[in-house]
């Protein structure tokens, strides 16, 4: 490079650190031009001022200078020749500090189906602002210390309560344990099969396309299980060899079904002789529109079955707070995971909830989503008559979405998607939840079209504009 290019104004970008007090103004003046090197502001080949200039420009002694073009030398952010300069090293590549939102968001669709999000504008944030005022202001100072990694005491207890009275869960507060969401209760839950030996458990199918990814890096292989008219076909589960199997029983994710109470019986029969449990998701069992929600099957055989649930669908997904129920055999080791996993849930959040369960904030929350959906259900099923007659609309007793199967004069599936893409309605189709099966295979896809709508997130009035969208660009 040549000799007699400019040097550069670095002494500007220094002065700050050259104000920094005495006995800080080296690493702080090391700090910044380190920093100015790395976001590409002295950028690689500039020269640098003499040590004697630089310390001159920033009023600092010629010591400081050196010291600090010479550890940064070091480093290999700047090179130096003797009697040829300080220079900015060619080593460093300079990027800028970008975040990137890597959460899962709607692409400007004109209207979303898409099941699994709760209407995030019913949020109480009033109602939650007052109760984490008051925790604040009451919380002793020891609490916010390390907590029990299955949680603070005081919202396993208040949890217990609520479950039993709300789910009919049989809820021993000494073996809850309050994790971030249905997905780390899994996870915790594969971890466990795992060091039991157990390399493989049922999922059902069609089902939640999460459980595969999740076991499998706990590594246990997920073996997808037919499920029929009143749950969990038994005689596939029989032959599957599985002692674990993950269940969806008050409303099968995606077919909306509620297991039979049959069905129950001879799945907690099942579990009992392979000597097994059953994992039981329940994901939206709060939200029932016909009569009381279905109680949890956990109620009818605690040493068997594995009970999660969250306030996902409740209050926000974005709050990473759900709680797992775990078999009393089970309770140590899934108790020494999470302590190992994280320590344990945040205190803040947990001490806020359970003051929100134990000032019935909660209830009046439920009581809010659950008016709310049934609305946006019926707007949906109206919506649907109209503008796709002779249609079927089943799942609808419970839970955040429907399943709308369309009269064959629609299909194939294939074609129909094709179309409600471009007209910019986003919407899943029952064999998106389907595991990959050879059997299950046709060359142009289903002939008959079966959507899984969800609606808990979309105002009355945008889902009949969206059914309407999704009916014109299909008959075009």
């Amino acid at each position: 490079m040549d000799r007699d290019e400019p040097v550069s104004p670095a002494w500007e970008l220094l002065l700050p650190a050259a104000s920094a007090p005495a006995r800080t103004r080296g690493r702080s003046l090391q700090a910044a031009l380190r920093e100015a090197v790395r976001s590409g502001r002295l950028a690689p080949g500039t020269r640098l001022p003499s040590s004697r200039d630089l310390a001159a420009d920033l009023g600092v002694s010629r010591g400081l200078v050196t010291e600090a073009y010479e550890q940064l030398t070091a480093e290999g952010y700047l090179r130096s020749g003797r009697g040829a300069g300080t220079w900015v090293g060619s080593a460093v590549r300079a990027s800028r500090a970008r975040a990137h939102d890597l959460a899962p968001r709607p692409r400007g669709a004109r209207a979303d189906f898409v099941p699994g999000t709760p209407d995030l504008s019913l949020f109480p944030r009033s109602a939650w602002a007052a109760a984490q005022r008051g925790v604040l202001a009451e919380l002793p100072h020891q609490e916010l210390g390390y907590p029990d990694p299955r949680g603070l005491p005081r919202l396993r207890t208040a949890l217990a309560g609520l479950l039993a009275r709300r789910r009919g869960v049989v809820a021993d507060p000494e073996r809850i344990v309050v994790v971030s969401g249905v997905t780390q209760a899994v996870t915790l839950l594969g971890f466990a099969l795992h060091a039991r030996g157990v390399r493989s458990v049922g999922v059902e199918d069609p089902g939640s396309p999460q459980h595969d990814a999740l076991y499998a890096s706990a590594g246990v292989t997920a073996v997808p299980l037919p499920v029929d008219g009143g749950g969990i076909a038994l005689e596939p589960l029989r032959a599957s060899g599985v002692r674990a199997v993950v269940t969806t029983p008050a409303h099968q994710f995606p077919t909306g079904i509620a297991y039979s109470a049959r069905r129950r019986a001879e799945l907690l029969d099942w579990a009992r002789c392979v000597d097994g449990i059953v994992v039981e998701d329940d994901y939206d069992g709060d939200f029932r529109y016909d009569r009381a929600p279905v109680g949890a099957l956990q109620g009818l055989d605690p040493d068997h079955v594995a009970y999660t649930g969250s306030v996902s669908k409740s209050l926000a997904p974005g709050l990473r707070l759900g709680w797992l129920l775990v078999p009393e055999s089970w309770a140590e080791e899934i108790v020494e995971r999470k302590r190992t996993m994280d320590l344990g849930h945040p205190t803040l959040d947990q001490a806020l909830f359970a003051r929100f369960l134990e000032r019935g904030d909660y209830d009046r929350q439920l009581r809010r989503c659950q008016r709310a959906y049934r609305e946006r259900r019926d707007a949906l099923t109206a919506a649907l008559g109209e503008h796709f007659p002779g249609s079927r609309v089943s799942g609808i007793a419970a839970g955040l979405h429907a399943i709308a199967t369309l009269p064959e004069r629609y299909g194939p599936e294939d074609r129909f998607l094709t179309r409600v893409t471009a007209a910019g309605v986003a919407v899943h189709p029952l064999s998106a939840y389907a595991h990959p099966s050879p059997a299950r295979e046709e060359p142009d896809g289903p002939k008959q079209v079966r959507l899984v709508l969800g609606y808990a997130h979309v105002p009355p009035a945008r889902i009949h504009e969206g059914v309407r969208l999704m009916a014109d660009a299909a008959t075009r």
